[in-house]
């Protein structure tokens, strides 16, 4: 998304383009890794250092609730960022924490005796295991052989042989 694009996505929201709230999004249109709030205000002040903590907070506050950002809560970790764009689902690995974009599919809406009456507005799914990273072979190889040395050092702490 280039400068006018993301001038006219503040319009059609209803925000006034501040260079800070600018950069914000710039930051996030730029960067698909689904960064922290803290990171975004790190990365943002290393260009442009006027902008304080507050200030990005507040603007990423803004940007949610106007739809133009998408914060995906981590159990346990703190909520990552994520420019709208496209629309897609997430992976969040169990592990390192990781948020991945998964290619988006419809999810079919519940039913209105499901519902009640609540007002849905849209679906998505986030899935949660291991990544790629945390569940390729090198990871098990690596869990094997924590897990084998565990054993060894408890067996001789014990007065026990490992392996008997």
């Amino acid at each position: 998304m280039n400068a006018e694009a993301i001038k006219r996505s503040f319009d059609g929201s209803g925000l006034r383009c501040t260079p800070q709230r600018y950069a914000v999004m710039a930051f996030l249109m730029e960067h698909n890794r689904h960064p922290t709030a803290g990171e975004i205000f790190e990365a943002v002040n290393r260009v442009d250092p006027r902008s304080s903590r507050a200030t990005t907070y507040n603007n990423l506050r803004d940007l949610v609730k106007a739809g133009l950002v998408r914060e995906v809560a981590v159990e346990g970790r703190a909520a990552r960022f994520d420019a709208k764009g496209m629309q897609h689902h997430h992976f969040i690995c169990d592990r390192c924490g990781n948020v991945e974009d998964i290619e988006w599919y419809s999810v079919r809406k519940p039913g209105s005796r499901t519902l009640g009456k609540r007002v849905l507005r849209e679906c998505e799914i986030i899935f949660r295991g291991l990544c790629t990273s945390c569940s390729g072979p090198r990871a098990v190889d690596a869990r094997v052989v924590s897990g084998l040395s565990h054993a060894r050092t408890s067996h001789s702490r014990s007065g026990k042989r490992a392996g008997t």
